[in-house]
C-alpha cells in the first residue's frame, strides 16, 4: 500500500505541476515567469518516477513493503504485521490537489500591508517627459521622479498609473498598490503610491488612477511624499501576471466615466 500512495502521489503532483504551467497561468500566482521551463520539466521528472515506480510493482508483483507481509516472531509463531499508512500521510494530496481544482488567489491587499517596500534604484540623470498627457508611467517610474528628479518635471503632469487598492492602516486613506517577486511567492516586495482626493474601492480591486503629484516637501528629495492627486478613478482588468510593476492596457471600458471620480 505504502508504494502505492507513492506512485499516487508522485503522479498527482507531476500532473499538477504540468497543469499549472502549461495549461493555465495559475504558476505565476507563486513564482516569476521564467521560473516555467523548470516548473514543466519537475513535472516531467515526477511522472517519469511514477511510471517507474508503476513498472516495478508490476514486474515484482508486490504492492506492500516486505514489513507489512507475514512475518514470524523469533519463537517461531506466525504473526502479522498491521503497520499500514498513517492517516496523516493521505494529507500529502492536499497541496497537489490544490493547484488542480482549488488554486488560491493571487497576493493582494493583506500582503502588501506586511511586504517591505522594495527599493528603488538611484537615478542621476532623467530625459524630459513625453508630451503625453496623462502620461502612462510605473509606480516605481512614478516614486523615482518624485524624490530623484531635481529638474521637476513631474509638478503639475498628469499621469496615469494601474496596480491595486491597499487600504490604509485604520482605514485613513488608500494607496495604489503593486507586489513583484524576485524568485517566489515567499520574497514578494510592495511599491505604493498613496492617493488622494478620491475615496477607495473595497480592497485588492484593481484600478487605473489618473492625477497630478500630490505637493509636499521638495520635489526632487526623499522629503516629496509619494503621493497623487486623483483626477478619476476607473476599475482595471487585472494582469495576468500581476506581480510586476509595468505599464498595463488602456483602460477597462467598466468604472467611472472620465472625470468622475469612482467611490
Amino acid at each position: 500500500m505504502k508504494r502505492l500512495l507513492q506512485m499516487a502521489l508522485l503522479a498527482l503532483s507531476g500532473l499538477s505541476l504540468l497543469h499549472a504551467a502549461l495549461f493555465t497561468d495559475i504558476f505565476l500566482r507563486y513564482v516569476k515567469p521564467g521560473m516555467r521551463p523548470l516548473l514543466i520539466a519537475s513535472g516531467v521528472l515526477l511522472l517519469l518516477l511514477a511510471a517507474a515506480e508503476a513498472w516495478s510493482l508490476r514486474r515484482t508483483g508486490k504492492a506492500q513493503e516486505p514489513d507489512e507481509e507475514h512475518q514470524h516472531d523469533d519463537g517461531g509463531n506466525h504473526c502479522h504485521d498491521h503497520s499500514g499508512v498513517p492517516r496523516v500521510a493521505w494529507l500529502l494530496f492536499l497541496p497537489a490537489l490544490s493547484l488542480l481544482f482549488f488554486a488560491p488567489p493571487s497576493l493582494g491587499a493583506y500582503t502588501a500591508r506586511q511586504a517591505p517596500p522594495k527599493p528603488i534604484a538611484q537615478q542621476d540623470a532623467f530625459d524630459p517627459l513625453p508630451s503625453v498627457s496623462p502620461l502612462p508611467m510605473t509606480l516605481g517610474d512614478f516614486t523615482r521622479r518624485v524624490q530623484q528628479d531635481r529638474g521637476q518635471a513631474i509638478k503639475e503632469h498628469s499621469v496615469q498609473m494601474t496596480g491595486f487598492v491597499t487600504p490604509g492602516e485604520e482605514g485613513k486613506g488608500w494607496d495604489l498598490t503593486r507586489l513583484m517577486i524576485n524568485c517566489c511567492a515567499a520574497d514578494v516586495q510592495s511599491v505604493k503610491v498613496r492617493i488622494h482626493q478620491a475615496k477607495a474601492l473595497p480592497a485588492d480591486t484593481w484600478v487605473t488612477v489618473v492625477g497630478t503629484w500630490h505637493a509636499g516637501g521638495t520635489l526632487g528629495t526623499n522629503s516629496a511624499p509619494v503621493a497623487l492627486d486623483a483626477h478619476t478613478v476607473k476599475r482595471a482588468d487585472k494582469p495576468t501576471n500581476a506581480y510586476m510593476d509595468a505599464l498595463t492596457l488602456p483602460l477597462s471600458d467598466t468604472g467611472a466615466a472620465p472625470g468622475r471620480k469612482e467611490g
